[in-house]
């Protein structure tokens, strides 16, 4: 089973890789805002975590997976990270693999100098060391759930 689904994910790579060219003309401008073809389900998996569900997940991971298809290969983590978190079946898990997805939103936001949306702010919890995006004023960690302890807004 483990060799099926990297064959499947190897040719979806390759799928992707092949229709997107770098700096691609869907590749968002320098001091634009973060497209929110990525920023909304994202944000959906984020607080259903924070939330202790996993109600969504897999529909939304598959939605920022195609969003990245669009934007050509600097979303190529987005991407593959989007790929390993759709299939999560426990809440642990898709903790686990919701830090990447968030790494890698994150640096394609600061790499192509990008703004999140207003009312969108990356935050921090030291506790885990792990960052995240979310809307409010209150911290709502994705990584820790409803039990949060810890966390600030940069």
């Amino acid at each position: 089973m483990i060799a099926a689904d990297r064959a499947t994910a190897v040719v979806a790579l390759m799928i992707f890789v092949a229709g997107c060219a770098p700096g691609t003309s869907s590749t968002p401008a320098s001091g634009s805002q973060m497209p929110a073809s990525i920023v909304d389900p994202y944000l959906k998996i984020q607080t259903a975590l924070a939330q202790d569900s996993m109600e969504g997940l897999r529909a939304n991971a598959g939605n920022l997976a195609t969003a990245a298809t669009a934007l050509g290969a600097p979303a190529l983590k987005i991407y593959t990270s989007a790929l390993q978190l759709a299939p999560a079946d426990e809440l642990t898990d898709a903790r686990m693999k919701f830090t990447r997805v968030s790494d890698a939103v994150i640096a394609y936001m600061t790499g192509l100098g990008l703004t999140p949306p207003d009312g969108v702010r990356v935050a921090f919890c030291p506790t885990t060391d792990k960052t995240w995006l979310q809307e409010g004023p209150n911290i709502s960690s994705p990584y820790e759930g409803s039990a949060a302890t810890c966390g600030e807004f940069r």
